[in-house]
C-alpha cells in the first residue's frame, strides 16, 4: 500500500497533472461560453432563415413521447465550435514551440566531428581518431 500512495504522490506532483487540471477547468468554463453563443446567438441567427430555432425541431412519436432532434443538433454545433477553437489555440501553441525550439537548435555548440578516414563521430578536440587510431590534422 505505501507503495501504491508513493506512486501516486509523483504522479500527483508532476506538472502535467496540474496543467491538465487547469485545462478542464477551463474547459469547463468555456464550454458553457460555446453552449451561449450556439443557443443564444447562432440558432436564432439561422432561425430567421428556417423560421425556428433548432432546440425547438422534434417529432412527435407517441403522445407525449417526442423526439428532439433540434437539441442534437444543438449539441453538434457545440462540438464543432468547441473543436475547432481547441484545434487554433494548438495549432497556435504547436507554432510559438516551433519558432522557440529553432532557436534552442542554433545556439548549440558543435561538439562533435567526423573522422575524415574512417567516418565515425569523434570529439571537436581530438587529434587522434579513437576508432582507426589516425592523426588529424587541426
Amino acid at each position: 500500500m505505501k507503495k501504491f500512495m508513493k506512486e501516486f504522490k509523483e504522479f500527483i506532483s508532476r506538472g502535467n497533472v496540474m496543467d491538465m487540471a487547469v485545462g478542464i477547468i477551463i474547459g469547463g468554463a468555456f464550454t458553457g461560453i460555446v453552449s451561449s453563443l450556439v443557443e443564444d446567438i447562432i440558432n436564432p441567427i439561422l432561425g430567421l432563415f428556417g423560421g425556428m430555432n433548432f432546440d425547438q425541431l422534434h417529432l412527435n412519436l407517441l403522445g407525449e413521447v417526442t423526439l428532439n432532434y433540434g437539441k442534437f443538433i444543438t449539441a453538434v454545433m457545440n462540438f464543432l465550435i468547441m473543436a475547432f477553437v481547441i484545434f487554433i489555440i494548438i495549432k497556435a501553441m504547436n507554432r510559438a514551440a516551433e519558432k522557440f525550439s529553432h532557436k534552442e537548435e542554433e545556439e548549440k555548440p558543435v561538439t562533435t566531428k567526423v573522422c575524415p578516414f574512417c567516418k565515425s563521430e569523434i570529439s571537436v578536440d581530438a587529434i587522434r581518431c579513437p576508432h582507426c587510431t589516425s592523426t588529424l590534422v587541426q
